[in-house]
């Protein structure tokens, strides 16, 4: 299944955050580990450019806060990164340089690889977003099946058990989600790829496609 590796999936990973995929082949397989991660990463970070704001939180001097945003630890916010009204970080986010979560967004248990965009009432949780990735306005992860059963990812008629209760989407780079759309649980989107606005997402999602419906996806030209 190597069209779902973090290989395939990303190219362009921080020094900071690559660390944590390391020993893994899929990048739902680090979900477990992020609170960890950030409490390790978090000491290490220059003073020179982060600053400790809390228990376990941590955030680049150059990064843009509001100050109606509410951050929960563990939790590293990165360089340039801006992180506007309201938006809600409930904890274990580890978010790289130039990204920026918008208005009302809410964040849970993510990795957001560096210059990505949860700009407009968006929901992301147990999820990793790749680097340059975009989900449009309202666009949101669903991240728990309603049977509540283990999740696992489906690639044609072939199944890849995560063992995971709890596992939203991954976008490789560059990844564009259009407006209103849902990503079901066990989502894996590939480098380059656009989804259609007001999308219902399941499964895997070829790199270079564009996903227009289920059963329905283009390659790029």
């Amino acid at each position: 299944m190597t069209e779902i590796s973090i290989k395939k999936l990303f190219e362009n990973i921080d020094a900071k955050i690559a660390p944590i995929f390391e020993g893994a082949e899929y990048p739902f397989q680090v979900l477990g580990k992020i609170g960890d991660y950030i409490k390790a990463l978090g000491p290490t970070l220059d003073s020179e450019v982060y600053e400790n704001k809390g228990e376990n939180i941590w955030i680049a001097k150059s990064a843009k806060i509001a100050p109606t945003a509410f951050i929960n630890g563990p939790c590293i916010i990165g360089e340039n990164t801006e992180v506007r009204h309201c938006a809600f970080i409930r904890g274990n986010a580890l978010i790289g340089n130039d990204c920026v979560v918008g208005n009302s967004t809410e964040l849970k248990n993510v990795v957001l690889i560096g210059k990505v965009q949860v700009p407009h009432y968006n929901y992301v949780g147990d999820s990793i977003l790749g680097y340059g990735s975009h989900m449009g306005a309202g666009s949101i992860t669903s991240n728990v099946k309603s049977d509540k059963t283990l999740v696992t990812v489906k690639i044609g008629d072939k199944r890849v058990e995560t063992g995971l209760k709890k596992f939203g989407a991954c976008l490789g780079d560059f990844v564009e989600v259009g407006c209103g759309s849902v990503l079901n649980p066990g989502t894996i989107i590939g480098k380059n790829s656009n989804i259609y606005p007001l999308s219902s997402v399941r499964g895997f999602v070829p790199s270079n496609s564009i996903y227009k419906k289920a059963g329905e996806v283009a390659e790029k030209i």
